[in-house]
């Protein structure tokens, strides 16, 4: 789904200016409801400044009074913000971190074999020769390469090496494996943030204090 150009922003006028839920911005801007909770509550690291959904073209306010109507309703993008596309030929590389390149692509060859070395060479931006010699160990300096993400080396970014693993093992007849480890505890996340709005809620109403969190914020200071 396409996101606000600025989602933190973004969530913050949402936050300002509509009686959308947290759990409604934060999916619509791509963001932790965590995050959101700290927007709104003053205690994000960096003071925002709002920006206006609306005139960016990005939601209608038809839709925002749907979402308010609504708090399982999910708001859908008017028009998403333009995509920087890359034009033919090598990725550059700051001369800093060329250096790292042949730790990239050891960390590729040894735990993806299955990315072609063209695959290998649009991502990382070398030539097919390196990867072959790192490959086949004749690299001239193959004694101090020591394979090294290359997400973490800032070669490229977690998205681009999981679209091309992705790809390649499913051209390869290789199921991609998947990670749910988290995904059970965001759910319980999400719903014990749930009961715990709905509590302050009623107490808010009853003019009662309310009880302290069950789990310490950790945006909180």
């Amino acid at each position: 789904m396409a996101q606000p150009l600025m989602p933190h922003a973004t969530a913050s006028w949402l936050v300002d200016n509509t009686a959308l839920s947290f759990d409604q911005i934060a999916d619509f801007c791509g963001l932790h409801i965590l995050e959101v909770q700290a927007i709104a509550d003053d205690t994000a690291a960096t003071k925002l400044t709002g920006r206006d959904p609306i005139r960016a073209h990005e939601l209608t306010m038809e839709e925002i009074e749907r979402g308010q109507a609504d708090p399982d309703y999910r708001l859908k993008m008017q028009k998403g913000p333009d995509q920087v596309r890359r034009t033919k030929g090598p990725r550059y590389t700051p001369v800093s971190k060329r250096q790292d390149k042949p730790d990239g692509i050891a960390w590729i060859v040894r735990n993806h074999p299955e990315i072609t070395d063209g695959a290998i060479s649009k991502l990382i931006g070398t030539t097919r020769t390196t990867i072959t010699a790192i490959r086949e160990r004749t690299h001239w300096n193959i004694a101090n390469i020591v394979p090294k993400d290359p997400v973490t080396l800032g070669l490229c970014s977690q998205r681009e090496l999981d679209a091309l693993v992705s790809k390649a093992a499913k051209a390869a007849g290789i199921e991609a494996p998947q990670d749910t480890r988290l995904e059970g505890d965001r759910e319980a996340l999400l719903e014990q943030l749930r009961a715990e709005r709905e509590a302050a809620a009623r107490l808010a109403e009853h003019g009662e204090e309310e009880p302290k969190p069950a789990f310490e914020d950790p945006f909180r200071r």
